[in-house]
C-alpha cells in the first residue's frame, strides 16, 4: 500500500508547494486564501520525497507576508500590492512505502528533503485519523505498549510511547501545580507496573502516591519515630554506615568550623578504622585488599564517637617531662556534639537506631533484595514497582538520604555483569528539593546533585532510567535536566520553567513551548525521542488517583458541618508519626 493510496492523495489536494528548504525546516507557499485560514498551527502535514517516501512535517508557522513592487506607466510610478500566503514547517520525521498491502511506516529521523515546488498535504479529518493509526501500529507491535493517552488533535487515535527510548534517554515530567502532573505520573506508573517484569523506585516525598494499588506496586516508607519501638513490615531502615565519605562529612562536618579540614580528615580515618575492626572481628579479612572508607561495610557508630572523644580530650607527652594538649586537643568538639545529637534523634532513627539486623554484613544483601530485585525475582512475585514514602525524613537531610536510595542502585547496577543487569528506573518526584540547580558545594544538596548528575550522564550504560518530576523545572539541576531526551510538559506559567523547557527541544519544535500557559489540566506537550509524533496529549485517566492533596476551598467552606481532627493533628505532631495515636 503506498502512501497516496493510504491517504488517498491527489495532486489537486495539496494546498501549496515548497518553497524554500532549510536543513531542518521549510517553507510552503499556499495557493489560496481559503485554504490559509483553514490551516492551524501544530498540524501535522505530508510533503512530498524521494520515491517510496514522504516527509512529516509540523507547522510551526502561518504568515501573509505583504510585498510593495512598482510598475511604470510612461509617467507615474503605481504601487502594487501583492500577497504571499505562506507556512513555516518544523521537519520531524519521514514515513515508508513498505511495499505490498503493508501500510507505510513512520521513522524520527530526516533521510531527505524535499524538492523546491514538491507538494504539501495537510493531515486533517480523515487523514489525519489514518495517520494517526498508522503511528500508534508502531507501537501496538511491541506486545506491551505504553499508551499514555490521546492525541488531542484526534481523540480518537491512541498516543502511545517508546518504553525503551523513554527509560534509556531519561524523561523530564513537568508541569504547575494543579496541572495534572501526579495524575500523569501515576498513569505511567501503572503502565510500568502493569508489566511482568517491572522495576522500578519511586522516591514519593509526600506519600501521595499511596494510592495507587495493584500487585505490581510494593509500598514501602522510611522509618519515623513512631515505628523504632516496633516496625511493620513495610518500613525500611537506611543504616548510617551505607552513606559514603562525603554524605557522612557533609552531615557531620560544620564548614563554617575553623577546624573543618582536620575533623573531616579524622572522621574518614575513624570511619575506615571502625569499618576494618568489623571485618577483622567477623573473619571477613578477604575484602580488606580492595577496602576503602566508602566501602558498604558496618561499623559501630559508638566505636567512633569514642575515638574522636579521645583524639579531643588528648594530652601528649611534653617538655621536661609535663604533658601538653594533643594535636587535636578540643578542635573537635563541634562535630562530637553534632553526631551525638544526631544519634540522639529520633527522628532519624531509620539511620541510627535500626535495630541488630541492620548493624550485619547481610542486611545489605536483603536491603538490596528489596529494594532492587525486578517482580520475578520478588518471593511473592509481585511489586515490581517499589514507592518509598520519604514524608517523615526531616527536610534538612531529605537529599543524603533520596540520594543514598539513588546511589545504592548505581552501585548495584555498576557491579553487576552486564549481561545479567535487570534495569531499574528511578521515579524523581519533586526532584527541585533534593536536585537542586544550585546548591553549597559539601552540604546535603549537593552530595545528590553530584549522584544524581552521574546518573543521568552514565545511567544508561548501567541500565539505569531516571524519569525527573518536578513543578519547578527551572530550579532542577541543568545538568540532570538537560540528559532528559523526553520532555512530557504539562501547563507552565512561569516564565523561568517554560524557558528551561523550550530549551530542552529542538530548534524546529520551540514553538511547542507556546502552549505551555494554556494547557487545560491533564494535558501535556510530549516530545523527545520516545513521542513518535511531538504533539499535544490528552492523559488517560489512572486506574487509581494519587493523593495530590488539592483541596476544594471554596467548597469545603460553604459545608454546613463540623471538620474536627485537629486534636488528631497535634497528637501527630507530637508523636513525629501520622499513624493512629493510641487510645
Amino acid at each position: 500500500m503506498s502512501t497516496v493510496s493510504l491517504f488517498h492523495l491527489r495532486d489537486g489536494d495539496a494546498f501549496g508547494s515548497v518553497l524554500t528548504v532549510d536543513t531542518g525546516s521549510v517553507v510552503v507557499q499556499v495557493f489560496d486564501n481559503e485554504t490559509l485560514r483553514r490551516l492551524h498551527v501544530h498540524r501535522p502535514v505530508l510533503l512530498q520525497g524521494r520515491p517510496g517516501r514522504s516527509l512529516i512535517g509540523i507547522i510551526t508557522r502561518i504568515t501573509r507576508k505583504i510585498q510593495t513592487t512598482e510598475t511604470e506607466d510612461g509617467t507615474e510610478a503605481v504601487p502594487e500590492v501583492v500577497s504571499v500566503d505562506a507556512v513555516e514547517v518544523g521537519l520531524i520525521g519521514t514515513l515508508h512505502n513498505m511495499g505490498g498491502e503493508r501500510p507505510p511506516r513512520f521513522r524520527r529521523a530526516i533521510e531527505t528533503v524535499p524538492e523546491i515546488d514538491a507538494l504539501c498535504f495537510s493531515l486533517e479529518g480523515d487523514r489525519l485519523s489514518t495517520f494517526m493509526r498508522a503511528v500508534s501500529e508502531v507501537s501496538e507491535k511491541d506486545g506491551h505498549p505504553l499508551l499514555l493517552g490521546r492525541y488531542a488533535l484526534d481523540t480518537s487515535a491512541d498516543a502511545f510511547l517508546n518504553g525503551d527510548r523513554l527509560f534509556q534517554r531519561h524523561a523530564a515530567i513537568v508541569g504547575s501545580t494543579g496541572s495534572g502532573k501526579s495524575w500523569t505520573t501515576a498513569r505511567l506508573l501503572e503502565q510500568v507496573a502493569e508489566l511482568p517484569n517491572a522495576n522500578g523506585i519511586v522516591f514519593d516525598i509526600h506519600g501521595e502516591y499511596s494510592p495507587l494499588k495493584g500487585d505490581g506496586f510494593r509500598h514501602l516508607r522510611i522509618a519515623g519515630p513512631g515505628d523504632l519501638d516496633a516496625p511493620g513490615d513495610d518500613v525500611l531502615f537506611l543504616p548510617y554506615w551505607l552513606l559514603g565519605y562525603d554524605a557522612l562529612r557533609s552531615l557531620l562536618v560544620d564548614r563554617s568550623d575553623q577546624n573543618a579540614p582536620n575533623q573531616a580528615m579524622l572522621l574518614g580515618r575513624c570511619v575506615r578504622d571502625a569499618k576494618e575492626g568489623f571485618l577483622n572481628a567477623a573473619g571477613r579479612a578477604d575484602l580488606l585488599a580492595a577496602f576503602t572508607v566508602d566501602s558498604p561495610i558496618p561499623f559501630a557508630i559508638g566505636d567512633v564517637l569514642t575515638k574522636l572523644d579521645n583524639l579531643n580530650k588528648e594530652m601528649v607527652p611534653g617538655a621536661a617531662g609535663k604533658e601538653k594538649q594533643g594535636d587535636f586537643h578540643a578542635k573537635l568538639s563541634r562535630m562530637i556534639a553534632r553526631l551525638e545529637a544526631k544519634v540522639e534523634d529520633r527522628r532519624l532513627g531509620f539511620l541510627f537506631r535500626g535495630g541488630d539486623e541492620t548493624k550485619k554484613l547481610a542486611y545489605l544483601d536483603t536491603l538490596v533484595t528489596r529494594l532492587l530485585a525486578g517482580r520475578k525475582d520478588q518471593d511473592d512475585g509481585k511489586g515490581g514497582v517499589k514507592i518509598i514514602d520519604f514524608s517523615e525524613v526531616p527536610s534538612d537531610i531529605l537529599p543524603l538520604i533520596v540520594s543514598m536510595v539513588a546511589g545504592l542502585a548505581f552501585s548495584v547496577q555498576q557491579w553487576t555483569p552486564s549481561a545479567r543487569r535487570h534495569p531499574v528506573a528511578l521515579f524523581c518526584d519533586e526532584a527541585h528539593n533534593y536536585i537542586p540547580d544550585q546548591a553549597n558545594e559539601d552540604s546535603e544538596g549537593r552530595v545528590a546533585v553530584r549522584l544524581f548528575e552521574r546518573i543521568a550522564k552514565e545511567g544508561r550504560k548501567y541500565g539505569i532510567g531516571l524519569a525527573v518530576i518536578s513543578q519547578r523545572p527551572a530550579e532542577v539541576s541543568r545538568t540532570v535536566i538537560s540528559q532528559c531526551n523526553n520532555v512530557i510538559a504539562m501547563r507552565l506559567t512561569n516564565p523561568e520553567d517554560q524557558a528551561r523547557v523550550k530549551a530542552l527541544l529542538p530548534d524546529t519544535l520551540t514553538g511547542f513551548t507556546d502552549m505551555l500557559p494554556v494547557l487545560d489540566t491533564g494535558e501535556a506537550v510530549v516530545v523527545g525521542d520516545a513521542s513518535l509524533l511531538p504533539s499535544r496529549i490528552r492523559i488517560a485517566e489512572p486506574g487509581s488517583k494519587p493523593d495530590s492533596r488539592t483541596i476544594d476551598f471554596w467548597k469545603r467552606w460553604s459545608e454546613d458541618m463540623p471538620v474536627g481532627g485537629l486534636d488528631d493533628a497535634v497528637e501527630a505532631w507530637r508523636r513525629q508519626s501520622f499513624g493512629k495515636a493510641e487510645e
